[in-house]
């Protein structure tokens, strides 16, 4: 299978340090699958505004690509303004409504307050189930306070609700095989 690590943000290191401990948690649990940490910086953004999908840049048909042909998602996001980031909801308002059906996600996110989490829960998760994802139940919110100067996680509660984490999208990712997927209509 394969799973996108999605960095959702355009600025912030946290989010990708995250990433990269997922990352290495997935590796020491399955193996077999392959990673692609995509980080929505790395492209050239439009926003979407109704004109043929022909039309939008080379970077923007390459990220939709990119998830369409996944298999599943480890979706990172910072909360800005008590708010996903708006380069990740103009990246979902790409997708086509079968992108990412029946398909596992898993969510972290960070924020300056501990109250920021419930974006989570009132933004992203409604998002992610208008698309029908199987989003796994226990997302992983962190703040400042649980990263050091260099943006590495140093709260062993976090270290361990990423590994859980990743245990549960394992086997998310193993009842998303015996889904039927329907293929998406060519844009």
């Amino acid at each position: 299978m394969k799973i996108l690590l999605v960095d959702g943000t355009i600025i912030g290191r946290k989010t990708g340090a995250i990433l990269k401990q997922i990352e290495t948690y997935i590796k020491e649990f399955d193996g077999s699958l392959e990673l692609e940490l995509l980080h929505l910086a790395d492209f050239e953004h439009q926003f979407v505004d109704g004109r043929p999908f022909d039309q939008y840049n080379t970077d923007m048909k390459t990220l939709v690509k990119k998830f369409e042909e996944a298999d599943g998602y480890i979706l990172a996001t910072p909360i800005f303004q008590g708010s996903i980031p708006g380069v990740l909801k103009n990246a979902f308002d790409f997708l086509h409504p079968k992108a990412l059906r029946y398909k596992p996600v898993s969510i972290v996110a960070n924020g300056g307050t501990q109250q920021h989490h419930l974006v989570v829960e009132n933004q992203l998760k409604p998002i992610l189930d208008y698309f029908r994802a199987l989003v796994t139940p226990n997302y992983v919110y962190t703040h400042a306070s649980h990263f050091d100067k260099d943006n590495n996680i140093i709260d062993e509660n976090v270290l361990e609700r990423l590994q859980e984490l990743v245990r549960v999208f394992g086997k998310y990712c193993e009842l998303s095989n015996d889904l039927p997927k329907e293929p998406i209509d060519q844009h």
